[in-house]
């Protein structure tokens, strides 16, 4: 008996050693994972494109041989949904008989399009030197009706930022048939205008990536592990490189949701029911988010690790990372409690001014109260690989890639196991221009 007594204590100690993070998250198939996702072959990973559609079925791969379940009410990984897709695809103004630069208009709305001049009545203001732009922009985006804004050249900057956004493609619920703002930026004492503009429309499909670990003793307690797959695509030629690659934006997210839903199967030991997801269109206003969490009861979500940019070594060095709205709950410092004796270490978000707790996918989960927070590395301040061709993996540190997953799968623990609940958080509201 005694010997046999010996042998099971020794067969325990060896479990108890294989199953922790250090052995169950492997730094080769990190590198792998990565190194898949931010391959040129995905094409940046843009929505609508055949890369996304590449990264989404690698991504359901993984899953699968992983032994994850689909989400509830689904039958595959792949969670459906459709937006309406608007791109702005053809534009000409003059002011004064004069032809303006497409750089220096701004056009809003979700019409198939504005052929305005003089003598269509269109309401017209002013957003003149020694003005709040930001105020006067929001203000007179409250208006609901048609309305041509003539802007001082001051606001350059803060004009091209906005203008950026809409410019482009965009993805909305539903057309807001009354609103309609038309922003030209230098001009001085306009007596007519002819402004000409069409917006391509149609339905697009969208689909989040989901899979589950059911709860053995609590079941419809849920914790989430998110990043986002999408990317920019393909930007303007830099050097003979125009692929927006997203190798730590975010393909370093989605590689460590893959890792942890790995490590977590492994333990088999989940009280509460564990959602892995990659959410899609992040970059386009957090729209898969959002549509996922739409889906769920936000009471019975006990906490969301979104983990975002943890390719490089935070600005408080190795061994570290940083957590946005940090001060918003408890979540952080149950996190770092876990950690204590590790030598890796959660700091609070530097990055105040950034507002990062509201610009990634948390943020509509913490608009309904959960505890949601993302956890990252980036140095925002001073990365210059950030949305641009030149954030290939090449750019990365996988060591502190390993590093950080392994310190998310020690601190989430105790939440995992249904003994720690973060407290709730007041709800907040997501922030978009």
């Amino acid at each position: 008996m005694k010997k046999a007594y010996l042998i099971y204590i020794l067969v325990f100690l060896i479990s108890c050693v294989a199953q922790k993070p250090e052995n169950l998250v492997q730094q080769n198939d990190i590198e792998r994972i990565i190194r898949t996702l931010s391959a040129d072959e995905m094409q940046g990973r843009a929505v609508f494109t055949p890369g996304i559609e590449k990264a989404a079925s690698f991504i359901e791969s993984e899953f699968r041989q992983i032994g994850l379940q689909p989400f509830k009410g689904q039958n595959t990984f792949r969670q459906e949904f459709s937006m309406t897709n608007i791109k702005p695809i053809a534009l000409s103004v003059s002011v004064n008989g004069n032809v303006i630069d497409e750089n220096n208009v701004l056009v809003i709305t979700d019409k198939p399009g504005l052929n305005w001049n003089t003598a269509s009545g269109v309401e017209t203001q002013f957003i003149k030197s020694g003005d709040i732009f930001m105020s006067r922009y929001r203000s007179i985006m409250t208006l609901n009706k048609p309305v041509i804004i003539f802007v001082d050249e001051e606001f350059y900057d803060a004009f091209k930022r906005v203008r950026n956004f809409f410019m482009g493609e965009r993805l909305i619920d539903e057309p807001r048939e009354n609103t309609a703002a038309v922003f030209i930026i230098g001009t001085k004492d306009p007596s007519t205008y002819q402004i000409n503009f069409t917006n391509k429309i149609e339905q697009a499909p969208l689909f989040n990536i989901a899979g589950i670990i059911p709860g053995k003793s609590k079941p419809d307690e849920y914790v989430i592990f998110s990043g986002h797959y999408d990317h920019l695509g393909i930007l303007e030629d830099v050097k003979g490189d125009s692929i927006a690659n997203g190798a730590d934006d975010d393909a370093s997210g989605i590689t460590a949701v893959m890792s942890l839903a790995r490590y977590y199967k492994k333990l088999n030991n989940n009280e509460r029911t564990l959602i892995f997801v990659a959410f899609t269109a992040e970059e386009s206003g957090m729209i898969g988010s959002k549509y996922f969490s739409e889906k769920l009861n936000p009471d019975e979500i006990k906490a969301m690790f979104n983990i975002e940019m943890i390719g490089k070594e935070s600005k408080f060095g190795k061994n570290s990372a940083f957590i946005t709205g940090f001060d918003r709950s408890d979540f952080g410092t149950i996190l770092q409690k876990n950690l204590v004796g590790t030598g890796f270490t959660f700091y609070p978000d530097p990055y105040k001014e950034q507002q990062l707790f509201y610009r990634s996918d948390n943020a509509t989960l913490a608009a309904l109260g959960v505890p949601a927070h993302t956890i990252s590395t980036d140095q925002i301040d001073i990365d210059k690989f950030y949305h641009t061709v030149d954030d290939e993996f090449e750019t990365l540190n996988i060591a502190n890639i390993t590093a950080t997953i392994k310190a998310i799968a020690l601190s989430s623990r105790g939440i995992v196991a249904g003994t720690e609940t973060p407290k709730r958080i007041t709800p907040i509201s997501p922030k978009t221009p």
